[in-house]
């Protein structure tokens, strides 16, 4: 593309590098009922997103910066520059079938569930429904809703809606993904795994756009930003182009005895001044240790809530991750299984329902004589413990004592 404007030597893409996304001269003023200008959001922007980067757009509130990916996703049309997505133009469909975008604001139906939420996404990108419930089962374990994905998403906190509005941005594994604001409203748990999902997709040749207030998260994942005020860009570049002070140095090492210190502060002040010096010991940041705080308090307490420690979706992995890793993780399933040794068959234990039977005892009552119609009714059975003779007198002697007269029934009598 030839740039309509000059443009500074560090906004243009390497030439070996391919070029996502193409801003040059971008300009957006909007107008009032009559046509008047009325506020200049955008001004003469210029800037190049390579493949596999994250990209941050910072800025104040007000100063241009989601005015800029309105009119990068084609919602807005410029008032003057060009925008170049792919090569094609923004609002050119096949480009945005390409694109991920999360809005800063969640904008979901409140009636459906996290389920079919991303049903429904999954089912504008023409999704095949093997493909589009597979995807949807790994977002939602990723994103850590899979006890809530039967809740109405209009009974979700700002977080959870956050976590679903990630979610149904990546239902169509994008190669551009545009990130407003993506973890306001999150917790540090939250906010550190947004941050590790957005280096996975950066790490499979993804683009990723990131505009955020809080500067820590975009310190964390970005290669090169834009700082927005009054429209216009202020500064750009790596950051460690502009992070560096190379007007200091520090020096960090384990603690050292007194003496030591002494002698290297004495080498010290023979060139810089005294107030000059500072002496602390090194924190770790509020982020790390609440963090590992939390690890601590999950290995013994369960919540209600979002889950985290989540893995990355499969398919936005792409097999991105090392064949070492899938071996030992092989293997310490393998070592983890229990190989159960083949045991020699037992009786099998009588139930409560199902009494054992004895064939002994069985093979006796079947050879038992049949009781004669004109006797007593037979008695209930139960387990002989003598011979069959013997029972044959036990009959005999239960027939007298029931024709004993004191033992005789009234209608009996003759």
């Amino acid at each position: 593309m030839t740039a309509t404007d000059p443009t500074p030597t560090s906004a243009l893409a390497a030439p070996h590098s391919e070029a996502v996304l193409a801003v040059r001269g971008l300009t957006k003023v909007f107008k009032d009922f009559w046509g008047r200008p009325k506020a200049r959001a955008v001004d003469d922007v210029s800037f190049d997103v390579r493949r596999g980067e994250v990209f941050g757009l910072l800025g104040p509130n007000g100063s241009g910066k989601s005015t800029t990916i309105k009119m990068l996703l084609g919602l807005l049309y410029p008032t003057k520059g060009q925008i170049e997505v792919f090569g094609k133009s923004p609002r050119h469909v096949a480009t945005k079938s390409r694109i991920g975008y999360l809005p800063e604001e969640s904008y979901l139906y409140r009636y459906l569930d996290s389920r079919e939420t991303l049903e429904l996404f999954g089912n504008l990108f023409q999704l095949a429904p093997g493909d589009r419930d597979a995807r949807v089962e790994q977002l939602i374990d990723m994103v850590g809703l899979k006890q809530a994905a039967t809740r109405a998403v209009g009974e979700f906190s700002k977080g959870m809606q956050r976590r679903i509005g990630l979610a149904q941005a990546l239902i169509n594994d994008p190669d551009l993904v545009i990130l407003d604001e993506p973890t306001a409203g999150l917790d540090p748990i939250g906010c550190r795994e947004v941050k590790d999902l957005i280096l996975a997709l950066a790490r499979r040749g993804k683009t990723v756009i990131l505009s955020s207030h809080l500067l820590s998260d975009v310190e964390d994942v970005c290669d090169r930003v834009v700082i927005y005020y009054g429209g216009k860009i202020q500064a750009q570049g790596t950051l460690k182009e502009l992070l560096s002070n190379r007007d200091a140095v520090r020096i960090t090492s384990p603690s050292l005895p007194r003496e030591t210190l002494e002698k290297v502060l004495a080498l010290i002040r023979h060139d810089v001044a005294a107030d000059k010096i500072q002496i602390d010991n090194p924190t770790q940041n509020l982020e790390s240790y609440f963090l590992d705080v939390v690890n601590r308090a999950r290995q013994g307490a369960e919540t209600s809530g979002a889950t985290s420690g989540n893995r990355v979706a499969a398919y936005l992995r792409g097999g991105a991750e090392e064949t070492k890793s899938q071996t030992d993780r092989v293997l310490e399933r393998l070592a983890a299984a229990k190989v159960e040794e083949p045991k020699p068959a037992e009786p099998a234990a009588a139930s409560p329902m199902q009494p054992a039977i004895d064939a002994a005892k069985l093979k006796q009552l079947t050879q038992q004589p049949a009781p004669e119609p004109t006797k007593a009714p037979a008695a209930k059975p139960s387990a002989p413990s003598a011979p069959p003779a013997d029972l044959s007198k036990a009959n005999e002697k239960l027939s007298g004592l029931l024709n004993k007269p004191k033992g005789e029934c009234p209608r009996t009598k003759e």
